[in-house]
């Protein structure tokens, strides 16, 4: 895990001495730790992080709000932590660009293995648009990817399987990981339906708890990128009684 980067935002000094040492034990050697959102922002302005964990109760600006501000210069998984419980908190969570949460009090090998489980889905796409990468070397033995073989085309938008990317309309737009990555999985399944516990089951895995309100947020999410008018989605769609589907156009007009 020498390759990945981690920030942790808590207040609580004996949260971050408790996590800090839970994960060095488990091979992260790099991790900065910060006590308010404000620190968090700046951090991130001023490095990269493969995952950000992020308590809901700061002082100053909670980890609610601060979270938007930290969509504008990262797209890195941020796992939040809270005390509250209810469905209204953890969408608001969702809503705002976090990616998974883990409510207080909790076990410190769960939240390692949620980071985990958000790197797995994260580190792919940015592995592959590195240009330090094993995968994509610029050198004369290494030809350059096709990209009819890794860009799904739906007219509207393309996703770059390869290079982490989602374009619409020719315009690059950010993406939160696992947003992204159940973008792609409707990609990669077009015209297919799909119930709400399937697409929990294949793009957050076995090792999450199942949360429809979750696939939902996501859903609203990837729509708010793609559609046109999110209100009334013509390509992700809801198939009343069935599940979700995401339209691939019969022809792909030649750009």
């Amino acid at each position: 895990m020498n390759h990945v980067s981690l920030l942790l935002v808590d207040d609580e000094q004996a949260i971050l001495h408790m996590l800090r040492t839970v994960l060095l034990k488990e091979q992260f050697i790099d991790i900065d730790t910060v006590t308010t959102g404000e620190a968090a922002l700046e951090a991130c302005k001023s490095k990269t992080y493969h995952c950000i964990v992020l308590d809901v109760m700061l002082p100053g600006k909670s980890g609610l709000e601060i979270c938007p501000f930290l969509r504008e210069v990262t797209d890195a998984p941020i796992l939040f932590l809270t005390a509250k419980t209810t469905d209204y908190d953890k969408l608001t969570g969702f809503a705002v660009g976090g990616d998974d949460y883990v409510v207080k009090p909790f076990n410190p090998l769960e939240v390692v293995a949620r980071i985990k489980s958000l790197l797995k889905r994260y580190l792919p796409s940015k592995v592959a648009n590195s240009s330090n990468s094993l995968i994509i070397k610029d050198d004369a033995n290494t030809s350059f990817l096709n990209p009819k073989e890794d860009v799904y085309d739906f007219g509207r938008f393309q996703v770059l399987e390869q290079a982490g990317e989602l374009r619409v309309e020719g315009m690059t737009v950010t993406c939160p990981a696992l947003v992204y990555q159940l973008l792609l999985f409707f990609c990669k399944h077009p015209n297919r339906i799909f119930t709400k516990s399937e697409l929990y089951e294949r793009v957050w895995g076995s090792e999450a708890i199942s949360d429809d309100n979750t696939v939902m947020v996501h859903i609203h999410r990837i729509r708010e990128r793609i559609e046109a008018d999110p209100s009334t989605p013509e390509l992700l769609v809801n198939v009343r009684g069935l599940g979700y589907k995401l339209i691939k156009p019969e022809k792909v007009p030649q750009s």
